[in-house]
């Protein structure tokens, strides 16, 4: 189990995370939140990047509050990751082998196994600088999985993915998670819709819910309503998109008052933008 206790971190005197407090226990977390909410700066007082202001970490019930050697059981994807251009995948890999403590007899195995759950494994000898950036973001994959660490934390992991990479993000997720404690950083509710088993939704450096999806989604129940374009909007409403239907435009909106209209059934990203916006 990993837990988070009245942790806060501040830059001078600016506060970025405030009176924090969860536990995370074997399983595949969404961590939602829009830019700015705090996400980042929470996984990198997990990894050790940055020091806590006040609060504790504990891992297994040891405090590991701003302890480098908890830092070997943690794979991490940043979300703007750097690799040696000129060097090349397999080269790259052994890099960050090293760095975990990755023993010389285990090392040329887990490398190879790494590049195989990314679809790598034919890129080995190649240099880094001739990959595409959706190769290049699936290569900071396999360095996060390298190892088989006890916990993996993944920021912003699809981005600069197609479609296709996507899915066999996902599949990845399912076949190393076994056991695991896996935290996806998003602001994207899809990306962790189909692979999470909760979801812990941020903003302004605090956690305002976490759950499973049905308990988010059931926070939108009877708040979800389709309305005709060109119907004055009230001040309760929140547009969450436009669609069209038999070449006529509809909104689709979020209010905690029955406005009369056709109600929808409720969606995780529902649930989502009802905590975000209060409704």
């Amino acid at each position: 189990m990993l837990e988070i206790l009245d942790l806060n971190k501040s830059f001078k005197k600016k506060e970025v995370l405030k009176e924090i407090s969860i536990s995370l226990k074997t399983g595949v977390y969404g961590l939602l939140g829009p830019n700015g909410a705090g996400k980042t700066t929470l996984i990198r007082c997990i990894v050790n990047l940055y020091d806590i202001t006040k609060g504790n970490i504990r891992f297994q019930g040891i405090d590991v509050t701003n302890n480098n050697a908890f830092s070997k059981n943690i794979g991490y994807l940043p979300q703007k990751f750097g690799l040696f251009k000129e060097l090349t995948v397999y080269d790259n890999l052994q890099y960050f082998a090293v760095l975990k403590k990755i023993s010389k007899e285990s090392m040329d195995t887990c490398i190879k196994e790494s590049l195989k759950k990314v679809n790598l494994q034919d890129r080995v000898n190649n240099k880094v600088s001739t990959l595409s950036g959706g190769m290049v973001r699936r290569l900071g994959i396999a360095q996060a999985i390298l190892g088989n660490p006890q916990i993996i934390i993944f920021d912003e992991p699809t981005a600069g993915l197609d479609p296709e990479e996507r899915i066999r993000f996902k599949n990845l997720l399912s076949s190393i998670k076994e056991d695991k404690i896996i935290i996806i950083s998003t602001h994207i509710v899809e990306d962790v819709e189909t692979c999470c088993n909760k979801m812990i939704i941020m903003n302004d450096g605090k956690i305002f819910k976490m759950g499973n999806s049905e308990e988010i989604i059931s926070i939108a129940r009877g708040k979800v309503f389709e309305v005709k374009q060109g119907i004055g909007i009230d001040s309760n409403w929140y547009v969450e998109k436009t669609f069209f239907r038999n070449g006529e435009e509809f909104l689709r909106v979020l209010s905690n008052k029955k406005e009369g209209h056709k109600s929808l059934e409720p969606t995780i990203e529902d649930g989502y933008m009802c905590i975000l916006k209060g409704i």
